[in-house]
């Protein structure tokens, strides 16, 4: 069974940096189509940047301070964030389609206060 672990996440001031990561386990297991989504209480879950064979794509409200990344050889998805905001407070999770399924982490909380 596929399984995704997100790490990384924690306190930030205003305008400071986050590096999130997602391990995929078994580490074996491979995909081309990954994304970081992220929830605040009472809000749907949304996106926020994807990877896929076409390339990857960012939420208007992140373009330009998020950056997704993955690591095919590390089986690894990595979401850099820079300028943050406190809008970007959420649970951030690692999502990835797999054999046809879609896989999510439990989410890792990244909260942006002074």
């Amino acid at each position: 069974q596929v399984q995704l672990q997100e790490s990384g996440g924690g306190l930030v001031r205003p305008g400071g940096s986050l590096k999130l990561s997602c391990t995929v386990s078994p580490r074996t297991i491979s995909t081309t189509t990954m994304a970081w989504y992220r929830q605040t209480p009472g809000s749907q879950r949304e996106l926020v940047a994807r990877t896929a064979d076409w390339g990857t794509d960012y939420a208007d409200s992140v373009n330009g301070r998020f950056a997704i990344a993955i690591d095919k050889g590390k089986n690894m998805l990595f979401l850099q964030m820079d300028s943050l905001k406190p809008e970007d407070t959420a649970v951030y999770y690692c999502y990835g389609k797999f054999f046809g399924n879609d896989i999510w982490g439990e989410g890792t909380l990244v909260t942006i206060a002074s």
